[in-house]
């Protein structure tokens, strides 16, 4: 459905020549510099360009990208209505991107102050009369230039990870338009887990089986607790521990045996043992539990510190993309992926690591691009032909792909 404001703008072309200039939203200008889509696949249509060949895209959920023609990208806004209110409020946008709301009522103002002086002195006089029609003329809210700032900072953090642009042949991410920081991916990643571990420890018991039931939960919810460590979580740590050990041999099935065994109470050996002997999986990943209580607290010491840690910076990526899958956090892996491909220089180890982890969320593009840089390092008739073999399975894999999604 088109919304309110770019519909009057279709409809009245004085309106529209309005938001050409000085507002740069220029429906004439549509045609991207380049084709484009998004890394996730959804849908994207041009609406609108600007006088540097920049160009405004609706995504599926009716988000606004803005892309430049520099090869950089980001949401402006929710909707067209939200995107509008920015570039009818904030007319010099563009030098904003870098600013958030922590900068401080009084940078802000004047850092808008100083571009909008330029708007005035240079070529529009008449701004904010040309700003108060528009405005009006479309609807849109009156808001502070500070609460504008505050709304373009969270829509630019919003781009990642649904609205990732690509080149659309050589399939390379857009940078991002603004210089913030985001959030690791195993913050991301955690975040659930963390939830869920707060809901355990409220000791609301009606919780504890929905979490521990869930695996993609459970799992989360160890790993929060391997970082997040406290002497009152036993109790929870067996329950989850129980339910893990129903399932095949894990490597969060022998983190919450360690945090248990971590405890050191005799009470908590029955059960230790019983895990440790479900399978003949269990029995050779849990190598070395003691038969004698005293010795459990120093096993699980020992295999803490081989193979656990408290800073999750310290944890393989692996961990942290195959929690996103069973998250269905696919999304944020394959920005993340796609990233990484996009910074890798001629590291073969690194690429097949990339190539085959793409290969897992089924983003056959993206695996295959890079096991064909792969492909150019291998030096050896052995690793050419193994590179050629995985190439041809995954091209393969992506033709069949579509076939088996319909």
């Amino acid at each position: 459905m088109t919304e309110r404001a770019l519909r009057l703008l279709r409809q009245d072309p004085h309106l529209a020549e309005l938001a050409a200039f000085p507002f740069a939203f220029d429906l004439s200008r549509a045609d991207h510099v380049e084709e484009v889509r998004l890394a996730s696949g959804g849908p994207l249509e041009p609406i609108a360009g600007d006088d540097s060949g920049g160009t405004y895209f609706v995504c599926g959920d009716g988000s606004v990208l803005y892309a430049d023609s520099e090869g950089s990208a980001g949401t402006i806004g929710d909707s067209v209505d939200e995107a509008l209110e920015i570039l009818v409020g904030l007319p010099g946008w563009h030098d904003y991107v870098g600013l958030s709301p922590t900068d401080g009522e009084a940078r802000i103002l004047a850092e808008i102050a100083a571009t909008e002086g330029d708007f005035r002195e240079d070529c529009v006089p008449d701004l904010d009369a040309r700003r108060t029609e528009l405005r009006t003329a479309l609807g849109l809210p009156e808001r502070s230039p500070v609460q504008l700032v505050a709304r373009l900072h969270a829509a630019l953090l919003r781009t990642e990870p649904d609205h990732l642009l690509l080149n659309a042949v050589e399939h390379l991410a857009y940078r991002r338009l603004d210089p913030h920081p985001r959030p690791p991916l195993w913050e991301q990643v955690l975040a659930k887990g963390r939830t869920d571990l707060a809901l355990l420890r409220t000791g609301d018991r009606t919780v504890w089986d929905g979490v521990a039931e869930n695996r993609a939960r459970r799992v989360a919810t160890l790993r929060a607790a391997q970082y997040d460590r406290r002497n009152t979580d036993r109790a929870l740590l067996r329950h989850l521990l129980k339910h893990e050990a129903d399932a095949s041999m894990s490597d969060e099935l022998r983190l919450a045996v360690v945090l248990v065994g971590l405890y050191g109470l005799a009470e908590d050996l029955p059960l230790l043992r019983e895990v440790h002997e479900t399978t003949y999986d269990t029995w050779c990943g849990l190598a070395g539990l003691p038969e004698e209580a005293g010795e459990v607290q120093a096993w699980a010491r020992s295999f803490d510190d081989s193979n656990y840690g408290t800073d999750p910076d310290d944890e393989p990526e692996s961990t942290w993309l195959e929690l996103a899958r069973d998250q269905g956090m696919v999304e944020a892996a394959r920005v993340y992926l796609i990233r990484q491909l996009d910074d890798t220089g001629p590291d073969a180890a690194q690429l097949a690591v990339l190539r085959d982890e793409l290969a897992l969320i089924g983003d056959y593009t993206q695996a295959i691009r890079a096991a064909r840089l792969h492909r150019s390092l291998q030096d050896t008739d052995q690793g050419r032909a193994a590179a050629d073999a995985r190439l041809t399975e995954l091209e393969r894999k992506a033709v069949d792909a579509p076939a088996a999604e319909s």
